[in-house]
């Protein structure tokens, strides 16, 4: 990564903060892309980075985050499309409409946006990575030098579950350290692969989820 260019969204804490450390640590000039101007502003200057405001819920914030970076920095090589809530309703009684939607903007959306976003940078700059949705464009993106992979973790210790620590352990979640979830990153930028699903759990090594083949017609 020495050299190269990434865009990190959600990257003012938690995991999106120590995957920017970790790439700035390889030499990466990394942008940071957050809706928490203060502090994000705080970690890019620590890591020689930039930092954008963006609402990834926001088609267009993410294309002016992509433009920034490009302008920034002359390229991007890497989109790690991190930004995430939760919504803190169950299917059940206390289901809210506007939380689930809130959740679905940045979870959902937010990645599409960024995707779509990234990609004619990334093939700009000669092919990279992009961390978000992934099976159905793997194989598509392949032959433009674009790789796609989703990193996939479990629970971690960051702000996207404070103050509900011990109700999650209470109910049997192992929570991870973030340096796990940064581990498995690393492992999806050694890969020569694309379109995989890498889980990250507690006592397990990260790889790729092996998905079953559909089922086919039979045939007696």
């Amino acid at each position: 990564m020495d050299g190269k260019v990434a865009l990190i969204t959600g990257g003012s804490n938690g995991i999106g903060e120590a995957v920017a450390r970790h790439l700035a640590a390889q030499g990466a000039h990394v942008v940071l892309a957050d809706i928490d101007d203060s502090r994000g502003a705080e970690v890019a200057e620590e890591l020689g980075g930039r930092f954008i405001h963006t609402d990834v819920s926001e088609a267009a914030d993410s294309a002016a985050a992509v433009a920034f970076a490009v302008a920034e920095f002359g390229g991007l090589h890497l989109a790690h499309l991190n930004a995430g809530v939760t919504s803190w309703c169950s299917m059940g009684d206390d289901f809210d409409p506007e939380a689930y939607r809130k959740s679905m903007r940045i979870n959902l959306d937010g990645v599409v946006y960024g995707i779509a976003a990234a990609r004619p940078a990334i093939i700009g700059s000669g092919g990279g990575t992009v961390v978000g949705l992934v099976r159905s464009i793997g194989a598509a993106y392949a032959a433009e030098g674009v790789r796609v992979h989703a990193l996939c973790p479990s629970f971690a210790y960051t702000n996207i579950i404070k103050g509900s620590e011990q109700t999650l352990l209470d109910m049997g979640f192992p929570i991870l350290d973030v340096s796990d979830v940064v581990a498995a990153f690393q492992r999806i930028l050694d890969a020569e692969t694309t379109g995989e699903c890498w889980y990250v759990i507690a006592g397990r090594q990260s790889e790729p989820y092996r998905f079953r083949n559909a089922p086919g017609p039979r045939l007696d």
